[in-house]
C-alpha cells in the first residue's frame, strides 16, 4: 500500500509538471503583452525546478521516492535541456520583454512531449509493481492455505479422531452402566430382599447361588468398563 501511494504521488507530480510548463509560458505572454503577475511566474518556475529534482532524487517531505529506473532517468536527462532553457531564459524578470517566445514555446512543447513519455513510463512501472504485489499476495494466500491444510491433516483431524474415540468410549461405558450394571445391581437387591424373608434353607442356598452369579456378572461388567477406558486411541 505504501508503494502504491508513492507511485500515485509521483505520477500526480509528474502530471502537474506539464501544467506548470504551460502556466509559465502563459504568464510570460501576459508579462509581455498585458498585466504581469511576477509572484505567480516565480512560484511556477520554482515548482517546476524543485519537482523535477524531487522526481529524480526523491523528497522525504513530500514522500516521493528516489528514482531507480534507468530508462526513465534517461528520459529525464533528455528533458533537462528544455527545463534549463525555460528557467534560464526567464530568470531575470527585467529581460522578459526580450524573451524569444517562439523558442520558449518550442522548448515548452518539447518538454510536454518528453514529460508525457515519462508520465506514461511511471504509470507502466506502477502497474508492474501492482501486478508484482498481486502475485506476492496470491503466493502468500496459497502458502497460508497450505499451512491451513497441513494443520487440518496433522493437528485438527487427529484431535477430532481422538475426541470421536473418546466419545465412543464414553458411550460404551454409559451402555455398560445404564444396561448391564444397573440390571445386575437391581437383581442383587431383589435377591437380597428375598433372602431376608426366605425361611427355607434350600431356597436360601439357591438364592445365594444366584446372588453370587450376579456378583460375578457384575465383576465382568466392571472389567469391561475398565477395558473401554484403557482402549488405545
Amino acid at each position: 500500500m505504501a508503494r502504491q501511494r508513492q507511485d500515485s504521488l509521483r505520477i500526480n507530480e509528474a502530471g502537474r509538471q506539464r501544467m506548470l510548463s504551460q502556466s509559465i509560458v502563459k504568464s510570460v505572454y501576459e508579462c509581455k503583452y498585458g498585466t504581469c503577475n511576477y509572484g505567480k511566474l516565480r512560484l511556477a518556475m520554482n515548482k517546476l525546478s524543485n519537482t523535477n529534482i524531487a522526481l529524480q532524487q526523491g523528497n522525504e517531505v513530500t514522500g516521493i521516492p528516489k528514482l531507480d529506473n534507468e530508462e526513465i532517468q534517461n528520459n529525464f536527462n533528455k528533458l533537462q535541456p528544455s527545463i534549463n532553457y525555460i528557467l534560464e531564459s526567464l530568470d531575470d524578470f527585467n529581460e522578459l520583454g526580450s524573451v524569444d517566445m517562439e523558442m520558449l514555446s518550442s522548448e515548452s512543447d518539447q518538454f510536454l512531449v518528453k514529460m508525457d513519455t515519462i508520465v506514461g513510463q511511471f504509470q507502466k512501472a506502477s502497474e508492474k509493481d501492482i501486478k508484482t504485489l498481486m502475485i506476492i499476495e496470491l503466493e502468500l494466500a496459497m502458502f497460508s492455505l497450505l499451512i491451513l491444510i497441513f494443520e487440518i491433516f496433522f493437528f485438527i483431524n487427529p484431535s477430532i479422531k481422538k475426541m470421536a474415540i473418546q466419545n465412543q468410549k464414553l458411550k460404551e461405558i454409559n451402555w455398560h452402566q445404564t444396561h448391564a450394571f444397573e440390571s445386575h445391581m437391581k437383581n442383587i437387591k431383589n435377591y437380597n430382599r428375598v433372602l431376608k424373608i426366605e425361611k427355607n434353607m434350600e431356597h436360601k442356598e439357591e438364592l445365594i447361588s444366584f446372588l453370587m452369579q450376579e456378583l460375578t456378572d457384575l465383576e465382568v461388567v466392571s472389567n469391561n468398563m475398565v477395558k473401554s477406558l484403557m482402549k488405545p486411541a
